[in-house]
């Protein structure tokens, strides 16, 4: 059974073309960018043949007409037997992935003005993988959401009239495919571990963290939008309202709206890059630089601490995405002075990126797991049509 998996930014598309039988493998990967604007097409192959080339998409239809078109010229798309989508808002309606129909891709543009940078573009994707591949493809909608469906009513509100919660303005959270991916492997790794009080840290472009107890997800820092929470590549993270409401008087909703997600967090701070890699290369010489990774050391080690009291206390912590994985120096900050919650990171092994990065024998465990959003959406495909097939849908 192959299975391809789209996953869509707001100016990306990712898309990933999976084998499975008695196990998982990835035949090919790719992504388009600068969408919107002249960009490029990219796929790479499991025996490492690369194929690029200059495309102007104008959506993410296109971009999904591109992605089909390079890997049918390649010669994979034999054998395609269904379609994932990771979705990043399924609201108050979806807590786990469906089979899309025109039911449920009505729900998901109803709820594209709470993600409008996201949603929007993966509803284009679903339509136009249909008009490429045929509507006997069947296609499934995997949420960020989902795992964050569990936490508590409290953990959920927002001190607002009652009349705005109840029209959907609550916490959310996002990154639930990643988190999900990451609790699995540490339950095959460390059921135990599994079964406690857990805090992963997804560090990335987009970045938050998330608080697992009994493998039931407590409390995260995203709340109704991908915006809120810790500082992110360009996003602004949490802000005091009233800097909004400071905005407005001079800004239009949209330039908001564009300013926080497109323009802030460590882009806005030194004003030259998002990217942590460069941020790091340049923050002996580079003031700027170094206060946007102290900002976001800072900002991460806070939000740490507070999902810990959320927890009662820790057992193990996990570092995953982009940074989290490979950012050895941000680890060692955002851990330093954590001693009193038991966190105690051994400095070779975090240097090396080993799989266990704390000392042995501490009351906390800090681990380091590669996230892979693209085989959860995989999994959580392959079990709907089977399902639906034994059903006979």
């Amino acid at each position: 059974m192959r299975i391809l998996t789209i996953n869509c930014g707001s100016s990306t598309l990712k898309f990933e073309l999976f084998e499975v039988a008695e196990g998982e493998r990835s035949l090919a990967r790719g992504v388009v960018d600068r969408i919107g604007g002249r960009g490029s097409v990219e796929l790479s192959s499991e025996v490492g043949e690369r194929t690029a080339r200059s495309i102007a998409a104008t959506d993410h239809g296109e971009a999904t007409l591109q992605a089909v078109q390079l890997l049918d010229s390649s010669g994979l798309l034999g054998g395609l037997e269904a379609v994932g989508h990771r979705v990043v808002h399924g609201g108050a309606r979806f807590s786990g992935p469906v089979l899309l129909d025109a039911g449920s891709e009505g729900i998901i543009e109803e709820l594209t003005e709470l993600a409008p940078l996201h949603n929007g573009p993966a509803l284009t994707a679903i339509r136009a993988a249909r008009e490429a591949l045929g509507p006997g493809i069947p296609q499934v909608a995997a949420f960020d959401t989902a795992f964050h469906s569990r936490m508590s009513r409290v953990a959920r509100l927002f001190a607002l009239p009652r009349r705005l919660t109840e029209e959907g303005i609550l916490h959310y959270g996002f990154h639930g495919l990643s988190y999900e991916y990451v609790m699995g492997e540490l339950r095959a790794l460390d059921p135990a571990a599994a079964a406690g009080r857990v805090l992963i840290a997804h560090l990335g472009n987009g970045a938050s963290m998330t608080a697992v107890r009994s493998g039931v997800g407590v409390d995260t820092t995203m709340g109704f939008t991908p915006t809120g929470g810790l500082v992110m590549g360009t996003r602004s993270g949490d802000l005091d309202p009233g800097v909004i409401l400071y905005l407005l008087e001079d800004l239009s909703p949209p330039q908001v709206g564009e300013l926080i997600n497109r323009r802030a967090g460590l882009l806005g701070v030194p004003e030259t890059t998002a990217d942590m890699r460069d941020l790091l290369s340049r923050q002996a010489d580079d003031p700027r630089a170094a206060e946007a990774v102290a900002l976001f050391c800072y900002q991460a080690k806070k939000f740490l601490g507070a999902l810990a009291t959320a927890l009662g206390g820790l057992d193990t912590v996990v570092f995953t995405g982009g940074i989290g994985e490979h950012a050895a120096l941000v680890r060692w900050r955002i851990c330093e002075g954590l001693e009193f919650l038991g966190i105690r990171l051994d400095e070779n092994r975090n240097a090396e990126h080993a799989p266990v990065i704390s000392r042995d024998g501490g009351p906390v465990t800090v681990r380091v797991i590669p996230t892979d959003e693209n085989l959860m959406i995989t999994r959580h495909t392959r079990r709907l049509v089977k399902l639906a097939t034994e059903e006979g849908v």
